[in-house]
């Protein structure tokens, strides 16, 4: 910068200073910079308009400065997207109900069974009472309590049917508030086995009371009385079970790779809790010294974490079966499973997991104790001695040993 021009009216004295050296310059142009800078902030926005326009301002300049190709003005974050969630090789867990054979979610499988029952009430009013009971009713033990109370009413009544005080059972007896009338459905098995409710005297009160009494046409059928009863006793909730959602695929070379949804993957309150005891058991353990049969034991426990598991089969032809199993479920689900997609299903054959590990179908291991969670890759192959007999028999297995319907429908993975 050029120094300043000297005024006019200053004293001669003053014309022969000199002017500042290119060092100062620089430190007063800095200096200058800094003061400039310093001045919008220090008198800060005054509105939220102004500060729309500050933080935009200041955006464009960091966007000028890093190259962004983003609009000004904008502070977006980028989403992270799910890897492979364009196509995932299962949709998610379903189930079936087994009322009216219905492909369920996991968060529609109570309302849908318990809209299932109600609606089989027009069709057979015992059996929908007898499954609304066991249904819809979570403690077991109490159910267990209730039904066997009711057992031992009809039992009176079989065994003494001229007795006329077991064909009333009188609503407000404590053993049947207690046990029976706290149960949802209880109400309409009595009603649809044939008692009805009336209001009769009781000795020393002064008003009358409500009862049960069995109907003389039901006393009449006392063999469908004892039916109904063991119906009771021998059923159970009905749940909707697990699709298994079977699928084919083409040979691929990413038969290894699992894209599972969240599915498989989120835990119940139960299983947090659990997690949370075993996050405050590890802290113990770092200053333990463990064995090899601690640290598999460990290594058992972690995968029991997981509901679910996918598995898939590779075949000799190369293509994949898929299916979806309970962790728990035991190995010889997984052999009943490819044993019905098979065209010669009579024929034994072996499944091996990784490493070549063969597993027995006889074993009682479930899929979470073989290390087969939450997703696995298996490889089927024929019983050594069925090959041995086919060859010397001059014969071949085809290649394709699936059944032509499910080869019908192979997609690619």
């Amino acid at each position: 910068e050029r120094a300043p021009k000297e005024k006019p009216n200053q004293p001669a004295l003053r014309q022969a200073r000199q002017g500042p050296t290119n060092e100062a310059q620089m430190a007063a142009a800095a200096a200058l910079a800094r003061l400039e800078q310093k001045q919008p902030r220090a008198r800060g926005p005054t509105s939220q308009e102004s500060i729309r326009n500050q933080v935009r301002k200041e955006l464009r300049a960091e966007a000028t400065v890093s190259g962004s190709t983003e609009a000004p003005g904008t502070n977006t974050v980028p989403e992270a997207k799910e890897e492979g969630s364009a196509h995932l090789v299962v949709p998610g867990v379903c189930f079936t109900c087994p009322l009216t054979g219905a492909t369920l979610r996991k968060d529609q499988r109570d309302a849908h069974i318990k809209e299932a029952i109600l609606s089989h009430f027009s069709t057979d009013p015992v059996a929908a009472s007898i499954m609304k009971i066991h249904t819809f009713n979570r403690d077991r033990d109490r159910v267990k309590l209730g039904v066997d109370t009711i057992a031992k009413y009809l039992d009176n009544i079989c065994l003494h049917p001229e007795e006329e005080k077991y064909r009333k059972i009188k609503l407000q007896n404590r053993v049947f508030q207690e046990r029976i009338n706290c149960l949802e459905g209880t109400h309409e098995f009595f009603e649809a086995i044939g008692f009805q409710k009336a209001l009769l005297p009781v000795p020393d009160q002064d008003g009358p009371e409500e009862f049960y009494v069995l109907t003389e046409a039901a006393l009449a059928q006392p063999q469908s009385l004892q039916r109904h009863k063991e119906q009771l006793l021998v059923a159970e909730p009905v749940r909707a079970t697990l699709a298994r959602q079977r699928r084919v695929f083409q040979p691929s070379p990413m038969a290894s790779q699992f894209d599972l949804p969240g599915d498989f993957f989120n835990l119940t309150a139960e299983e947090i809790k659990r997690e949370q005891r075993l996050r405050s058991e590890a802290v113990e353990r770092l200053s333990v010294l463990r064995t090899k049969a601690m640290r598999e034991r460990e290594e058992q426990r972690e995968t029991r974490k997981y509901t679910y598991t996918l598995l898939r089969v590779r075949l000799p032809d190369g293509c994949l079966l898929q299916g979806t199993f309970y962790a728990r479920e035991r190995v010889a689900a997984l052999y009943a499973f490819v044993r019905e997609a098979l065209q010669s299903d009579w024929l034994p054959f072996d499944l091996l997991a990784s490493g070549g590990q063969r597993l027995s179908e006889e074993e009682s291991l479930a899929f979470n104790e073989c290390g087969l969670v939450p997703s696995a890759l298996l490889t089927f192959s024929w019983d050594a001695a069925v090959l041995e007999d086919i060859r010397a028999a001059g014969a071949e297995l085809d290649s394709s040993i699936l059944k032509p319907e499910l080869l019908a429908a192979i997609e690619r993975l």
